[in-house]
């Protein structure tokens, strides 16, 4: 009876039935891929975090296998080997020589300014309406705050190297990627139609060279501020200036909220010694801020596509509540890739017709 009701349909009601399957196989295939990415969501992030690496360091890679000595070209093979070298030289100096100082810097901070509180309440209560912002409970928070900051950063060293692992193991992908990622990515085109696979190509491309140009870029702007102020602070001798000139750097990546919590400590901190210097690193920042913005940020990031501040706020965010300081670091190069696919695929740029 089944034959004969199923004689009885239209073609049109045969492939309206084969449409309902198909898309009851879909949403049951997109469901079990879900529940396995959701199981196998930790190495899922180290391949993307590799991957991604990989995609930022590929340039690096393809000037270094450029290099003509004589008749010699290296390979792409000795370039990542080279490129390995390096990154271990500059690792190497950062934990023997940069390091330390930050340490040193950051155990004296912590243990000199619980002390420097009463003075940096007293000095406050010497300001105009000082009585109505309850000074001695924004201090006594302010000693908790302290207090668990302190104690999360030691209690978290050994969740940290607890991961050297994962670290590890994302070192090794990301060398891979590099070495075979192009058979990798020519596989995942040939998922797609023949008409949408150079579309996507180009696209593609074009995110990897806006990631790999931003994130270079960034990097150059967080360091020139780094040294910066690391030399600023030691010539007006403000208390911890390895430690302030550091974390200036490294909260330049957070735009405006990232100085602003920055540029405040330092103040704060050489206020504890006297106002002239406070006001000397709120100038230093105040100019330096202006020719960032009119001539470093111009030339350095000029041949890549800047993402608004508050698409990198938001990616900041969302990274952080999805996977820690990892989500974090590479939050801003994934809004860069969605960026571009949104402008490809999804930005309507056509203007509407005047009624």
């Amino acid at each position: 009876m089944t034959n004969l009701a199923s004689e009885d349909l239209t073609p049109h009601e045969h492939r309206s039935r084969a449409h309902v399957r198909g898309y009851i196989l879909f949403a049951i295939g997109a469901l079990l891929l879900l529940a396995l990415a959701y199981t196998l969501q930790k190495e899922l992030l180290i391949l993307y975090v590799s991957a991604l690496f990989a995609v930022v360091l590929m340039p690096a890679v393809n000037r270094i296998t450029q290099i003509k000595i004589r008749n010699y070209q290296p390979s792409r093979a000795v370039a990542i080997v080279i490129l390995i070298l390096i990154v271990l030289l500059v690792l190497a100096f950062f934990f023997t020589t940069g390091l330390p100082p930050v340490l040193r810097d950051l155990s004296n901070f912590s243990a000199d300014l619980p002390k420097r509180i009463p003075e940096i309440v007293a000095k406050l209560r010497k300001l105009p309406f000082a009585d109505k912002l309850n000074i001695d409970s924004i201090a006594q928070r302010s000693l908790g705050a302290l207090d668990s900051t302190a104690s999360y950063l030691f209690t978290a060293l050994p969740n940290w190297l607890s991961h050297v692992v994962d670290i590890v193991t994302a070192a090794f992908l990301c060398i891979y990627f590099m070495l075979e990622g192009e058979h990798a990515y020519c596989f995942f085109l040939s998922l797609f139609p023949a008409p949408e696979r150079q579309r996507l190509d180009q696209t593609l491309r074009r995110a990897e060279r806006k990631v790999s140009k931003w994130l270079v870029g960034q990097i150059t702007l967080m360091v020139i501020l780094g040294v910066t102020s690391i030399i600023v602070f030691g010539l007006l001798h403000v208390r911890y200036f390895v430690l302030l000139g550091f974390l200036m750097g490294l909260f330049n990546i957070i735009p405006i909220v990232g100085a602003v919590v920055t540029v405040t400590l330092a103040a704060l901190v050489a206020a504890l010694d006297s106002w002239t210097k406070m006001f000397g690193v709120l100038i230093f920042y105040l100019i330096y801020a202006n020719l960032e913005n009119a001539v470093l940020i111009p030339r350095i990031m000029r041949h890549s596509v800047n993402l608004m501040g508050l698409t990198i706020l938001v990616s900041l965010l969302l990274g952080t509540a999805l996977a820690g300081v990892v989500g974090a670091l590479v939050s801003v190069p994934t809004a860069a890739l969605i960026s571009v696919l949104l402008e490809e695929y999804a930005v309507q740029n056509d203007s509407p017709s005047p009624t």
